[in-house]
């Protein structure tokens, strides 16, 4: 069943359609891609998902209710969290003050202090700075916070925006393997990645977005040899 499904979303800004046209689906437990060159409104396709900006036309559908015009509070309390691009630490808060703004809609107070120590352990880096303020990290250490605080609202389904962008090729490594052990846990996940190789090696299956509309799509391992992914997106 489809977690999430996009039917025909639009998105204008001001005279000029940034996304013409969008249908994709999401199903429980996938971890599914959406790659395409800059400026090809993959990041504009997730914020009108999480209501950071609104469809102009079309239906949002998460678990079977159109979320299209609810604002963005409302689409996180339902269990949709997003790592946005550029990461948006808080950098002056502590490691461990982000981590527990990730947890802000929870009362399960025992069970938020469990996820943090299950945090520290996926990330050990961010153990050994739990009290050094965000805005002193790397761009990598910040990801990993940013991943880490997304998780702490412990969400059905996780949206990512570009996650190695800037990132040193070991960093990159790491988060996706990080991107990886967290869909074997069964968290459904739509990525957004310029990478399209890491992108399609992780993912079950992918899109190609091109001027706002969706161009291919299928399994991950068919796109990674077609022809045409593999001379626009993989350098060959």
């Amino acid at each position: 069943m489809s977690l999430l499904k996009l039917e025909d979303v639009q998105v204008s800004y001001g005279g000029i359609r940034a996304v013409k046209g969008v249908s994709l689906h999401v199903d429980e437990g996938e971890l599914v891609c959406l790659i395409g060159a800059n400026g090809a409104g993959k990041t504009t396709t997730l914020k009108a998902i999480t209501g950071l900006v609104h469809a102009a036309a079309g239906k949002v559908m998460y678990a079977g209710t159109d979320i299209a015009r609810d604002k963005p509070y409302e689409i996180a309390r339902r269990g949709l969290a997003l790592v946005p691009e550029g990461r948006g630490v808080f950098p002056q808060l502590t490691i461990q003050e982000n981590l527990a703004m990730g947890a802000y809609s929870r009362d399960d107070r025992a069970a938020v202090a469990a996820d943090e120590e299950r945090m520290f352990a996926l990330f050990p880096r961010l153990k050994e700075r739990a009290k050094q303020t965000a805005g002193t990290l790397s761009g990598g250490e910040q990801q990993m916070l940013a991943i880490g605080r997304a998780l702490m609202s412990r969400p059905r389904l996780l949206l990512l925006d570009e996650p190695s962008m800037g990132l040193a090729p070991l960093m990159v490594e790491k988060i996706f393997e990080v991107i990886r052990g967290v869909a074997t846990e069964g968290v459904t996940m739509l990525l957004v990645e310029q990478n399209a190789r890491l992108a399609l090696e992780a993912s079950h299956r992918g899109y190609v977005l091109e001027g706002g509309l969706v161009t291919l799509e299928g399994e991950a391992k068919s796109l990674l040899g077609n022809p045409q992914v593999r001379q626009a997106y993989l350098g060959e």
